[in-house]
């Protein structure tokens, strides 16, 4: 018997994940590292689980994630992306109440780049009258 696999990568500032999702009891395995084992803060454990406590299959299935890039928060974020997309592709009935959390869209926003003659993207330096 082979469990359908549904996959779906999901992307947050320079993080990429992919997500692994079958059918299971919820077990959750981070670059072949359990959720609260690769993600020490409780923050971005809670971020990442997320959608599956939205709708409520956190014990239902289970996940492979593969993530690289960024930090620890962008990766969080990429994965969150990332089952998101896996659940609508798992149960397309799902889509609406995603949507509603706001959890089927990007994060678009990056890193401002540094501009010259600027201590930071935005920051000038101290301005001297004399």
């Amino acid at each position: 018997m082979t469990s359908e696999v549904h996959y779906a990568t999901g992307r947050r500032k320079t993080s990429s994940a992919r997500v692994y999702l079958t059918k299971g009891d919820g077990a959750i395995s981070v670059n072949d590292k359990a959720l609260d084992v690769y993600f020490g803060r409780k923050v971005a454990q809670m971020l990442v689980l997320q959608p599956l406590e939205l709708t409520n299959l956190s014990d239902k299935v289970n996940l492979n994630i593969k993530v690289n890039g960024g930090g620890n928060f962008g990766q969080a974020g990429a994965i969150r992306h990332g089952i998101s997309r896996a659940l609508l592709s798992f149960d397309e009935e799902l889509r609406a109440q995603l949507k509603k959390a706001g959890l089927l869209t990007r994060d678009s926003r990056r890193v401002e780049r540094k501009k010259p003659g600027l201590a930071k993207a935005r920051k000038s330096k101290q301005f001297s009258k004399r």
